[in-house]
């Protein structure tokens, strides 16, 4: 069985991978969960027109409430004896802004082509506190789906055959954007960032913890992605105007996949490997040739594994705290 968790739009890398998916196996029982029930169900429609035979299945959550998790956790244990692999792709950028004046700046430094496939200086966020009282982007992009993995734990762990684990990162996940003392971002403008080097950590950690009970965690870099997500950052008519422009930067950066279905690759990759040989302290990158040809290149996480660990303790102590909270729905 194969869980994927995504925000489904026809335009979206979450659609892209289950169609990829069911083009390498169609045996799976696919389940897709989205926060909006109509959405999910559209796009289990979309699938079954192309793959009528496929197992398909839906369910509802919001990665951002931990009521939701909670309750899909419940859900998932009732329906589902194994996971084999659960694809964690939901996240938000919250009112993304770029800082054309660090941009100019970099087109000056030799910078440019570094910080065009990075976003690094140049996109800033503006982020709020949730239901739960937790940083809007640390408790989608990571928080839910570090729960939802707990909960899940008898799916996943001690079953004969391993599960896996696939996160989707950034090449926007920057060290230097993240804080212990602030883990949840609250006091800056890299929400995102800081949210995705949080993921690259957290999965370090559940390798070293959770390898021995037949868990494996990877996390991989789509690229870029032109999504609803993408869309945001400047008007469609910019983005329009730009679309050339990246078609031929894709010749220097490799990382440009642009379309949902390259940005996927790394993904579907990961599916068709055994997860004991991979190395737990890489991230797998989607990436597009200039000629449009799809490939995945390994490049090592910059994580110091003191602080994946203590980072990991923190999370420990705040899933405490929420289901104390939430002692009902556990």
């Amino acid at each position: 069985s194969v869980l994927c968790l995504a925000p489904f739009r026809c335009s979206s890398l979450g659609l892209a991978l289950c169609r990829r998916l069911l083009e390498e196996d169609g045996r799976i029982h696919l389940c897709i969960a989205c926060r909006d029930t109509l959405k999910s169900q559209a796009t289990r429609d979309l699938i079954l027109a192309d793959y009528p035979d496929a197992q398909v299945s839906t369910v509802e959550v919001d990665v951002g409430s931990l009521a939701s998790v909670l309750r899909v956790a419940r859900e998932l244990r009732c329906r589902f004896q194994h996971l084999d692999f659960v694809y964690l792709n939901a996240g938000i950028m919250p009112n993304p802004q770029v800082n054309f004046k660090a941009l100019w700046h970099g087109l000056f430094t030799g910078k440019a082509l570094h910080m065009l496939t990075t976003a690094e200086g140049i996109m800033t966020q503006t982020d709020r506190l949730n239901g739960d009282g937790l940083q809007e982007v640390f408790a989608t992009n990571l928080f839910g789906h570090f729960i939802l993995v707990r909960q899940l734990e008898s799916l996943l762990c001690g079953n004969e055959k391993p599960s896996r684990l696939i996160w989707t990162s950034s090449s926007n996940a920057r060290k230097a954007a993240f804080s212990l003392s602030d883990y949840q971002h609250a006091n800056g403008q890299e929400s995102y960032s800081s949210s995705k080097y949080a993921t690259d950590l957290t999965s370090v950690v559940l390798n070293r913890k959770c390898n021995k009970q037949g868990l494996y965690s990877s996390v991989v870099c789509p690229g870029l992605v032109m999504s609803n997500m993408t869309y945001r950052i400047l008007p469609v008519f910019i983005w329009k105007l730009l679309m050339p422009v990246m078609w031929l930067i894709r010749f220097f950066a490799k990382t440009y996949t642009l379309t949902p279905y390259n940005g996927a690759e790394a993904h579907v990759w990961l599916f068709k490997q055994k997860p004991e040989y991979l190395d737990a302290l890489v991230k797998y990158h989607s990436c597009t040739s200039g000629l449009g040809k799809n490939y995945v290149e390994t490049r090592k996480i910059d994580v110091d594994e003191e602080t994946a660990e203590k980072f990991y303790q923190k999370l420990l102590e705040l899933e405490k705290q929420a289901l104390e909270r939430y002692s009902d729905l556990d």
